[in-house]
């Protein structure tokens, strides 16, 4: 990836299905809400991801700052909406993934960086070509163009897309992205085509389990109210993902303590009554049971109903989860923290 090529992709930005065309690089901002610099708030060991990328050692994340698709709900939404983090250049990105690396990271995993693909294609050949050997995870929307997921191809071994809904009007309402069904579907059918499943079993002190080197694991956060929308779901799922890809079931929404501005809050909260902003309830959660086995996916994973809320993040602080599930090794405010 050629810094010309790089320079042409930012201009006039088209990179993502809005097609804004912002001139991101002149410095301006996109729908995405970031320019031509890639900025980033955290890179922890996680252990809260699906048991195939934790392991033993943990999924090596990197938070990206803005987002294509920017959901009312979005737990992330310090980061993905309102700006927090700080500029990474090539030589740091580098840097953070070779130390994720050494602490014993099963993968690196990219949360939120379909805004730039160009750069992070850029950025991923140079912390192979410096040592990172440990397989490359893609963590977004699916609301991606395949064109720019070609840039990708031979540098990302994991992909974890969300599939949140194939309802347009849900999308509409959430999103600001009628669009989302189609483009999501079109994104999550070439990540599967073009990676193959690779899962082996790794054995640390007599303990084994199975670890992802490639593949994709799709997602889907089911949201109080909407059964049908998660029916539809997991219904295109079993036509074209299963046994090809696994599912990951996710029954956690949370509500969410926003803030913001007045303004900001009113948009949020008024497109929040597209479902129940609520806990999922245990009614629900065995009307779900009860749908994934009558589906009997070849290969799926499926959250534990629980009302612990005390795992949403804080990014303004260096730790922004809880001790239990992530351990901080770089914040865009404190720099290296071990």
């Amino acid at each position: 990836m050629t810094d010309a090529l790089i320079q042409n992709l930012y201009a006039s930005c088209a990179q993502c299905p809005r097609h804004c065309g912002a001139l991101r690089s002149s410095g301006k901002e996109g729908a995405c809400g970031e320019s031509k610099t890639l900025r980033a708030a955290l890179a922890c060991l996680h252990f809260g991801e699906e048991p195939l990328i934790t392991v033993f050692g943990g999924s090596g994340t990197i938070f990206i700052s803005g987002c294509t698709l920017r959901c009312a709900f979005c737990q992330n939404y310090q980061i993905s909406q309102q700006g927090l983090g700080g500029e990474v250049n090539e030589e740091t990105f580098v840097k953070i993934c070779l130390l994720l690396q050494e602490k014993g990271a099963e993968n690196i995993n990219l949360v939120t960086g379909s805004h730039h693909i160009p750069l992070l294609a850029k950025f991923i050949a140079a912390a192979k070509n410096k040592g990172l050997t440990i397989p490359v995870a893609w963590n977004s929307s699916a609301y991606e163009n395949v064109e720019m997921l070609e840039l990708l191809k031979g540098l990302v071994d994991i992909w974890l897309p969300d599939l949140k809904t194939l309802n347009p009007l849900m999308s509409e309402k959430l999103f600001g992205a009628r669009d989302y069904p189609l483009v999501a579907k079109r994104a999550i059918r070439w990540m599967i085509e073009n990676t193959p499943a690779k899962v082996i079993t790794v054995n640390k002190n007599g303990e084994e389990k199975e670890k992802m080197l490639s593949g994709t694991i799709v997602r889907h956060l089911f949201l109080p109210g909407r059964f049908d929308d998660t029916a539809l779901t997991l219904d295109w799922l079993k036509k074209h993902a299963d046994t090809k890809a696994c599912i990951s079931l996710m029954s956690q929404y949370t509500p969410v303590p926003f803030s913001g501005s007045e303004s900001e809050l009113k948009k949020r909260n008024e497109a929040l009554t597209a479902f129940q902003n609520r806990l999922v309830n245990e009614e629900e959660d065995s009307d779900l049971r009860d749908l994934i086995e009558a589906y009997d996916f070849d290969w799926l994973f499926y959250q534990d109903l629980s009302d612990d809320t005390s795992w949403l993040p804080d990014f303004t602080r260096p730790q922004p989860f809880s001790n239990s599930l992530s351990k901080t090794l770089w914040h865009f405010k404190e720099g290296y923290v071990l």
